[in-house]
C-alpha cells in the first residue's frame, strides 16, 4: 500500500539537552556539537540551508557549505553576483540552518551578513582544487544560460587562459560571514517533546533561555 506523506515519522530519543548541559557561550556549544557532528562522521556534516530575501522580504534558500567559524561568526563562500549574492547585497541579513539528523540535532542561527576581507577569501580561493578555482571563473552563477555548452567553452577558455601560472581569485567570488544575533540548539525528544535552547546576544553578552518544543 501506498504510504501517506502525513504517516511518515520518527520518534527521537538518542539525546537529550539539559540547562546543565549547556554552555554559557554559544560558539562553545556549538564546537561542542560540531566536534561530536564531525566524529559521528556524517556526510557533508558542513552543509547548511542558507535563507536569505529580498529587499521587500521575499525569502528564499539554498544549501551551501561552511567554511569556517569562529566567535566572529560563521563563514561562506560563493559568486558575490549570484543569486544570493544580490540579496544580501540589498538586505544583509540571513538565517543559517544544520540538521544533522543522525544525532537528531538541529542548529538555527540568525544573523547579519558582511562580506570577509579581501585576503581572507584570496586564502580560501587558493587552497581550492585547480577545477574549482576555473569554475568560479566559468559560470555566471544564477543567470540564465542556452545551455551546458556555454559552461562547457568557459572552462575551456580560462583552462587556456591561466595555463602554467597562478589562478586568480575573480573580484565577483569570495567570502560572507554571518554574524549572529540569535542561536538556537534543538535536540530532538520522544514525542515532540523537544529540548530548545534559544541564546539572544545582548549588550550585556549572550542571554540564554529554553524554549517549548
Amino acid at each position: 500500500m501506498k504510504t501517506s506523506v502525513a504517516d511518515i515519522r520518527k520518534d527521537y530519543k538518542q539525546h537529550s539537552l539539559n540547562e546543565s548541559d549547556v554552555a554559557a557561550d554559544p560558539f562553545m556549544q556549538f564546537e561542542h556539537w560540531w566536534q561530536e557532528a564531525v566524529k559521528s562522521e556524517i556526510d557533508e556534516v558542513n552543509a547548511m540551508t542558507l535563507a536569505t530575501a529580498t529587499k521587500s522580504g521575499i525569502p528564499s534558500a539554498r544549501i551551501v557549505l561552511l567554511k569556517g567559524y569562529d566567535a566572529q561568526g560563521f563563514v561562506f563562500f560563493t559568486n558575490y553576483n549570484s543569486h544570493k549574492g544580490q540579496e544580501l547585497a540589498d538586505n544583509p541579513q540571513a538565517a543559517l540552518v544544520f540538521f544533522w539528523k543522525e544525532l537528531e540535532r538541529q542548529i538555527r542561527i540568525e544573523g547579519t551578513v558582511e562580506k570577509i576581507s579581501a585576503q581572507e577569501s584570496d586564502e580560501y580561493f587558493h587552497s581550492r582544487p585547480e577545477g574549482s578555482r576555473i569554475g568560479a571563473w566559468a559560470s555566471p552563477q544564477s543567470s540564465v544560460i542556452p545551455d551546458r555548452n556555454v559552461i562547457e567553452a568557459n572552462v575551456a577558455k580560462y583552462t587556456s587562459e591561466f595555463s602554467g601560472q597562478t589562478i586568480p581569485r575573480p573580484e565577483h567570488w569570495g567570502g560572507y560571514r554571518v554574524r549572529p544575533t540569535v542561536i538556537e540548539f534543538w535536540q530532538g525528544r520522544s514525542s515532540r517533546l523537544h529540548d530548545r535552547f534559544k541564546y539572544t546576544k545582548t549588550e550585556q553578552g549572550w542571554k540564554v533561555e529554553r524554549l517549548a518544543p
